[in-house]
């Protein structure tokens, strides 16, 4: 297993990581598919288009829309405000992918990247990438 460490600037921000599970891949010879969790619960990972950063923008935008901030949460325990809406949205997205391997390399479409998805920072985080043979 590898570890990614990431810095996140924003409360939800997307992040394309795809160069960097390349990285902790390299030497994974045999390996039949990369498995990508993120250890948090307030943070996820997906798959998305990576052409262009208006994509992630976008993104970020619907997944604050789609679960608000506003609403009437009971889980208040945080004193920066409330973060039950970054559980929510974690759980929507999810905390890992599976990603195939191909000789050795990501087998990912033309237009896609993996994406470190925040929504409690700015914070420290971490990403765990395993090669499975």
């Amino acid at each position: 297993m590898r570890e990614i460490s990431l810095t996140t600037e924003r409360r939800t921000q997307l992040l394309d990581i795809t160069d960097r599970v390349r990285e902790s891949l390299a030497g994974a010879n045999g390996a039949a598919a990369a498995l990508v969790y993120v250890p948090h619960t307030t943070a996820g990972v997906t798959i998305n288009d990576d052409a262009g950063p208006a994509v992630a923008r976008d993104l970020e935008s619907a997944l604050e829309k789609v679960v608000d901030d506003g609403w009437d949460w009971k889980h208040v325990e945080d004193p920066d405000g409330p973060n039950a809406p970054s559980h929510v949205r974690s759980s929507l997205i999810d905390t890992q992918v599976l990603v195939p391997l191909a000789e050795g390399e990501l087998a990912l479409g033309r237009w896609q990247g993996i994406f470190f998805c925040e929504f409690d920072g700015p914070r420290e985080r971490k990403v765990y990438v395993t090669a499975l043979a």
